[in-house]
């Protein structure tokens, strides 16, 4: 039996259909559409696939559209767009298709490694993984109260570990300020492919960044009146980092409205460097009489 992490690396390993064509293959983790990161980490690996082996770069940055829903019964193909290969950057745009509709449009720049000015922000000042209990698991009898898709969200074995400097009861949810931290790895070591592990913090960029957005208002995800889906998402690679060790990842939320929140990230390891930022806009819509499904 395959690990959630194995699984997630062949989710990320493309087919090749052709020079600048390839598909990749969709897994439910409990969301009622394809969860946005597996898109952007596919496309990102698509993207990283056009580019010349014998003269390397590295994805710095990457901006993404998403335009619908993803099935999870259908694959995905990516036709990548070889935009620029420039004389320290290149430049790749790709578009993810579902039965002949693009769901994501993507750009990502890429660069050779270059040596400059550099500075960064400090991490927050909070405790380490090693100190931080795991998320206790839900009762049998509180996980049947819930809607079919918070079920299958909460109940689901995935490849990356979290741990919450300051959890909240998704639940039954407090106010609070659009500030949290959480430290995140996989579940298991992986490989050193430097691409590898670009691809899976695309892929766990999308948990956590969007719900950050709901904290002043009392609501989140898991309730059945609630709607929420990534509108953007862009990304940022600073520094050479391991996704199958600890990550810091800082998100704030400066504004809500017109039923779209906007929140920010900042992605430190364990030794207090920056490693990658993101920022992403989504739809929050509460729906009134909504019922669970």
């Amino acid at each position: 039996m395959t690990s959630p992490v194995s699984e997630l690396i062949e989710l990320l390993s493309l087919e090749r259909l052709e020079d600048n064509l390839f598909r990749g293959q969709s897994r439910d983790i409990g969301t009622k559409y394809v969860f946005g990161g597996q898109v952007l980490g596919q496309a990102l690996s698509a993207a990283q696939a056009t580019l010349d082996e014998d003269e390397p770069r590295a994805a710095h940055s990457l901006h993404g559209y998403f335009l619908r829903a993803g099935n999870i019964e259908a694959p995905i193909v990516y036709m990548v767009d070889r935009t620029r290969d420039g004389g320290s950057f290149s430049v790749r745009r790709v578009t993810a298709i579902q039965h002949g509709q693009p769901i994501l449009f993507l750009a990502a720049s890429f660069q050779k490694e270059e040596s400059g000015a550099e500075h960064q922000l400090s991490m927050p000042e909070v405790p380490m993984p090693e100190d931080i209990d795991p998320s206790p698991a839900l009762a049998p009898e509180v996980l049947a109260t819930l809607p079919t898709k918070v079920q299958r969200w909460v109940s689901r074995q995935g490849p990356f570990e979290f741990r919450h400097v300051y959890p909240r009861d998704e639940l039954n949810p407090p106010k609070r300020p659009p500030f949290q931290q959480v430290w995140f790895k996989l579940s298991e070591p992986v490989g050193d492919a430097p691409e590898l592990h670009r691809a899976l913090l695309a892929y766990a960029s999308d948990f956590q960044l969007l719900g950050t957005a709901t904290f002043p208002h009392g609501i989140s995800y898991y309730q059945p009146n609630v709607q929420m889906a990534s509108l953007d998402h862009a990304m940022w690679f600073h520094r050479p980092f391991r996704t199958d060790d600890w990550l810091l990842y800082s998100i704030d939320s400066p504004s809500a409205q017109q039923s779209r929140g906007l929140a920010r990230g900042m992605v430190y390891d364990r030794h207090g460097r920056l490693v990658a930022s993101t920022a992403q806009e989504g739809l929050i819509r509460v729906v009134r009489d909504a019922k669970g499904s």
